[in-house]
């Protein structure tokens, strides 16, 4: 099903499509975690209550004078003088002294000031920086380093190396974050900013690798995730399924099995009473790689090496169904969980794989006010399982909503930020209290405080509180090799009555898209880099919805995604403008829906 990173493979030379490999994208790692207790509140209960005596005796409460040298961040000790008992005798208070820390954040405008003055530096390292764009503006210190600089030098806080230094051709996300993490312009950067000689700071990743765990401590860097061992395991679509059985999150009808050839599969099928038209998963793709629809022994055949080299998989029963997101963060007061948002899945227009997704809406009316509170319900129940099995911070749920019974399923889960988290981080009910990966940071900024999450939670599901926006993401979906020539400029563009569309400013996110005839654009491909089936070409986000109550696309959406694309222009291999080769990127070849 849709899985939300936008992945990319740059290199001198036309990369050729090759099958999803085990390395550590969303769905690439079968390594199995050893289970961590659940995290403990960093937050002492109130002093006051605990001192309330029987008798109601009056205390005086005494702060000591911090002795000199001591930290501002030390906890402070309080004393109590003994009280007098009826008698006139003077009897010694029967607790003991209590702790508090006296730095604790004690709800959302704490939490906002504390990084509005954070001086930890903090990195997003990935190949762009579309995940979490404006991240900075919330966070002082907060800098990009990206592999692609999709604003040509412009962003304020995004550095991307300027020169290339020898690496193997990328397989993965992983792989260009392990090689910036090498790379001898990163280095002298996170040096130059070093806060001791102990830590450079904080480093987020999209994806990242036991390797690229070694190679961060290596620079100094605290990950600010869970370890790569046990998200790997989270990761895998199998044990997906084993931790909503323990959640009491249901799935979509399936069996969990390895399958040796067609026949076999369909055995498998009929013991587990998932009827002959299936849908085959196995443990690690992405962006519907490795989703395979079967109902005939030819399709099996398409898939069948896939398939069978694998373990165990995920042999489901095909449902008509809807697809929704809802991305959520386990905290130490509970699982914080934002609204449910729809999917673009399969669009031909916007990506070659069938199961593929390639984009999301946020608006008040997904789905019925049932389905929203009961995915609202799920998801909060999965966090809190998650933190049983030692897991904390960012994480989204696909769901399946069956359009037969309306039931909904747990689809699959993402341990990590997502290609819909830009989404859901600039929402209304975000830049009201704060945005999700705030929450997600602050687990790992060694800091107490307190927070009530069913209030946010409260708020965040009122109709008031969500706004309406939605995101295409555009790959080139033609089985060819083209180099490109020119590509969009990122930024906001707008467009005329006839439909073409010219660039109006540049902006680092959809900050002042205002109107319906205005998008922000963020490339990913480069002029001098390479098309090739599957290549994301960029990201469209616009105001008001992308598809209607049938689930297709809009005829504003057709118009802003033909308008984008004519904006790249390529030439085949080999070929060169000045020869005549030179052409622009056609929109034919897709069925417009």
């Amino acid at each position: 099903m849709a899985k939300k990173t936008s992945r990319t493979r740059k290199s001198g030379k036309p990369a050729a499509r090759k099958k999803a490999t085990k390395t550590s994208s969303s769905r690439k790692k079968a390594t199995v975690a050893a289970k961590k207790p659940a995290a403990k509140s960093a937050t002492t209960r109130s002093a006051a209550k605990k001192g309330a005596t029987k008798k109601k005796a009056a205390t005086k409460v005494a702060t000591p004078i911090a002795k000199k040298g001591s930290s501002s961040r030390s906890s402070r000790k309080v004393a109590t003088k003994p009280s007098t008992s009826r008698t006139g005798l003077k009897t010694a208070a029967k607790r003991k002294p209590t702790v508090r820390a006296v730095n604790t954040l004690k709800g959302i405008s704490d939490i906002r000031r504390y990084f509005h003055r954070n001086e930890v530096p903090l990195y997003f390292i990935s190949a762009t920086n579309f995940n979490l764009l404006g991240a900075d503006e919330w966070i002082k210190g907060f800098k990009f380093i990206t592999y692609i600089d999709c604003f040509d030098g412009l962003h304020p806080n995004l550095m991307s190396p300027k020169t290339e230094e020898p690496h193997e051709e990328f397989q993965s996300i992983e792989d260009i974050n392990n090689y910036l993490l090498t790379h001898s312009e990163v280095r002298d950067f996170i040096e130059s900013r070093r806060m001791s000689s102990k830590s450079a700071g904080k480093a987020l990743f999209l994806m990242f690798d036991e390797k690229t765990e070694a190679l961060a401590k290596k620079a100094g860097l605290e990950v600010v995730f869970p370890p790569a061992k046990l998200r790997s395991w989270l990761d895998n679509k199998v044990n997906t399924n084993r931790v909503a059985e323990k959640a009491g999150v249901p799935c979509v009808p399936y069996v969990l099995h390895p399958v040796k050839n067609f026949d076999h599969l369909m055995q498998v099928a009929a013991k587990g009473k998932l009827g002959n038209d299936l849908v085959v998963q196995t443990p690690y793709g992405d962006s519907g790689h490795t989703t395979f629809f079967i109902k005939t022994k030819d399709e099996y055949a398409k898939y069948a090496k896939e398939i069978e080299a694998e373990k165990e998989c995920k042999i489901m029963k095909r449902i008509n169904c809807r697809g929704a997101a809802m991305e959520a963060c386990v905290t130490r007061h509970g699982t914080i969980v934002a609204p449910l948002m729809t999917e673009l899945v399969g669009f031909k227009e916007l990506t070659p794989y069938k199961g593929g997704w390639c984009g999301n809406e946020i608006f008040a009316d997904t789905f019925t006010p049932a389905i929203r509170a009961k995915a609202r319900r799920y998801a909060k129940k999965f966090g809190d399982q998650l933190l049983k099995e030692g897991y904390k911070g960012y994480f989204e749920l696909d769901y399946l909503i069956d359009k037969d019974n309306g039931e909904i399923y747990l689809g699959e889960l993402n341990p990590r930020v997502t290609g819909a988290s830009s989404i859901t981080n600039h929402a209304v009910f975000a830049l009201s209290d704060a945005p999700l990966h705030l929450f997600h940071t602050l687990e790992w900024m060694n800091e107490p405080y307190e927070l009530n999450v069913n209030a946010l939670n409260r708020r965040w599901a009122k109709d008031e509180n969500i706004d309406s926006w939605g995101q295409m993401v555009i790959k080139y979906t033609t089985d060819d090799v083209q180099r490109v020539t020119e590509a969009p400029r990122s930024g906001i563009w707008r467009m005329r009555e006839d439909g073409s569309i010219y660039f109006w400013r540049m902006d680092t996110h959809r900050r002042y898209v205002e109107k319906d005839n205005e998008a922000f654009f963020l490339r990913i491909t480069r002029p001098g880099d390479w098309f090739y089936e599957g290549a994301d070409m960029g990201i469209l986000v616009m105001r008001g919805r992308m598809m209607n109550d049938d689930f297709l696309l809009t005829e504003r959406a057709k118009k802003w995604l033909a308008a984008i694309r004519t904006q790249f222009k390529s030439v085949a291999p080999g070929a060169h403008g000045s020869n005549g080769h030179e052409h622009m990127l056609e929109i034919g070849g897709f069925k417009m829906m």
